[in-house]
C-alpha cells in the first residue's frame, strides 16, 4: 500500500446538512461526542496501511485545518503525512473547486509529485469502516482503470444513489444518477456474480456506487487533463470512462452511511446507542477510529440516572435522567435535566465553576443545560447555552422551519440548537 495515495474530498458547502455547516466545513462536524467525520476516511486509510494522505478543503475550513493539524502527526523518519490541500486562485486557474473532479485537477501538480501506482478518492461525510487493502487489491488483479466500490440495494433504496449496471464479467456498462420509474427498472442486475446468493440477488438488483473510487494514476491524470469541462467524478467522469476505459466493481457488504443530512445524521449517530451489537460501532481495536488526543478528565456523574447512552469525557452531570442519548466532550449538564433521544455535541473548552456561578449571579447563561430542562428528539450545537425550565421538544411536530435569530432550525422535525446559540429561561420550542 506504499504506492497509493489516498485524495479526500472535503471542500463542498454542505447545505443540506445545515446548520451544522454554517460554521464550520462539513468533514468537520462532529460525531459520536468526540470525533469529526474526516477522522473516518483517515482512520480506513492508516488502518489499510495508506501513510500518503491529503485532505481537499475550501468552504469554512478553518476547523477542519486545524483538526487535521493537531491530530495527524506521523514519525518525522517516515513517509506517512496527512495533509491539506485548500483551494487556491493562480495565475492559470481563477475558479475555486467547481466539483469533485476539479478539485482533483486542480491539485494534480502537488499529487503527481509522488511515485504511486494508484489514487484513491474518498469523501469526507461518510459512516463506515472498511480495509481498502482487498479493494485495492481486486482493483490491481482485474486490470481495472477504474473500481468503483458498490452497495447492493432494493428498490426502494437504489433512488438514492448513482447506479452502475454490469455484464457477467463485472465490466460496468452504464452509470445512471438516482434515476427512477422505467428508468430505475432499466438498471437492474443480477448481482449473483458479485456473489450475492440467488435470494439476496432477487431481493437486492439494485449496484449503488458509494462514492469511492481507486483510480490507476495514468487513467486519472489523463482524464482530468483532456477534458477540463467534466467536474464531477459520479456525474461525468465515470460515465465517460465507461465507453473508453476498462471500470469494474468492487462490493462492498458492510454498513455504510451517507451523513448528507439532518435525518442521516441524526439517525447515524443514534445507531450507535444499540444494544448490545450497532449498526457500526467505535468499539473495535483491530480498527480504530483515531481523533484529537485533549486530555480530559473524567466525566463526573452524580446522583443520576443514564441509559442507553453514551458519555464522553470532561463532563460532569448532576441529578438528571438521560435516555438514549449521545452526550459530547465537555457537556455540563445541570440539575433535573431530563435528555432523551438527543445528540449533545458539547462544548469546545472547560468552563471554571466560578466562571460559571458569576454567569448565573449576573443573569447570564453559562454553556450548558440550565436546571428542570427537558429536551427529546434534538440535535444541541457545540457551545449552546441553555437557560433553565427549557422545553426543546418540537411541541407543535413541525418539520420545517429556520429560527436563526432564535438560535434554531427545525429540519426534518429534527430541533437543531445552533452552536454558540443563546436558549433563553422558560423558552418551549
Amino acid at each position: 500500500m506504499r504506492n497509493v495515495l489516498s485524495i479526500i474530498l472535503g471542500g463542498g458547502q454542505g447545505t443540506r446538512l445545515r446548520p451544522l455547516t454554517k460554521l464550520r466545513a462539513k468533514p468537520a462536524v462532529p460525531i459520536a461526542g468526540k470525533y469529526r467525520l474526516i477522522d473516518i476516511p483517515i482512520s480506513n486509510s492508516i488502518n489499510s496501511g495508506i501513510r500518503k494522505i491529503f485532505v481537499l478543503t475550501q468552504f469554512n475550513s478553518a476547523s477542519l485545518n486545524r483538526h487535521i493539524h493537531l491530530t495527524y502527526r506521523f514519525d518525522q523518519l517516515s513517509e506517512g503525512f496527512v495533509e491539506v490541500l485548500a483551494a487556491q486562485q493562480t495565475p492559470e486557474n481563477q475558479n475555486w473547486f467547481q466539483g469533485t473532479a476539479d478539485a482533483v485537477r486542480q491539485c494534480l501538480l502537488q499529487l503527481q509529485g509522488f511515485e504511486v501506482t494508484d489514487f484513491l478518492i474518498l469523501s469526507g461525510d461518510h459512516l463506515y469502516r472498511m480495509d481498502y487493502r482487498e479493494f485495492i487489491q481486486y482493483h490491481r488483479e482485474s486490470g481495472a482503470d477504474i473500481t468503483v466500490p458498490v452497495l447492493a440495494e432494493d428498490e426502494e433504496k437504489a433512488t438514492d444513489f448513482g447506479l452502475l449496471k454490469i455484464d457477467k464479467n463485472n465490466n460496468v456498462l452504464e452509470f445512471s444518477e438516482k434515476p427512477k420509474g422505467d428508468a430505475l427498472k432499466a438498471m437492474q442486475v443480477d448481482t449473483s456474480t458479485l456473489g450475492l446468493s440467488r435470494e439476496q440477488a432477487k431481493k437486492y438488483p439494485y449496484i449503488a456506487s458509494m462514492g469511492i473510487y481507486a483510480f490507476k494514476r495514468d487513467a486519472l491524470v489523463d482524464f482530468l487533463t483532456r477534458d477540463r469541462e467534466k467536474t464531477d467524478f459520479g456525474k461525468e467522469v465515470i460515465p465517460a470512462a465507461i465507453e473508453e476505459k476498462r471500470v469494474k466493481t468492487f462490493l462492498f457488504n458492510g454498513y455504510w452511511e451517507d451523513i448528507g443530512t439532518i435525518r442521516a445524521f441524526y439517525r447515524a449517530n443514534l445507531q450507535l446507542l444499540k444494544s448490545p451489537n450497532p449498526d457500526f460501532s467505535f468499539y473495535d481495536p483491530g480498527a480504530p477510529i483515531f481523533t484529537r488526543q485533549r486530555f480530559l478528565p473524567p466525566s463526573k456523574i452524580i446522583d443520576s440516572k443514564i441509559d442507553y447512552s453514551l458519555v464522553s469525557e470532561g463532563c460532569i452531570i448532576r441529578k438528571s435522567k438521560i435516555e438514549h442519548s449521545l452526550i459530547g466532550i465537555r457537556s455540563y449538564i445541570s440539575e433535573n435535566v431530563t435528555i432523551k433521544d438527543t445528540l449533545l455535541m458539547g462544548a469546545d473548552f472547560l468552563v471554571k465553576k466560578d466562571t460559571r456561578d458569576a454567569e448565573l449571579q449576573r443573569g447570564d447563561i453559562p454553556i450548558g443545560i440550565g436546571k428542570n430542562t427537558v429536551i427529546a428528539g434534538a440535535i444541541i450545537d457545540k457551545n449552546a447555552r441553555i437557560g433553565e425550565n427549557v422545553k426543546i421538544i418540537n411541541k407543535d411536530n413541525v418539520q420545517e422551519n429556520e429560527r436563526e435569530a432564535e438560535g434554531f432550525f427545525i429540519r426534518d422535525g429534527i430541533v437543531v440548537i445552533l452552536k454558540n446559540a443563546v436558549i433563553r429561561n422558560g423558552t418551549v420550542i
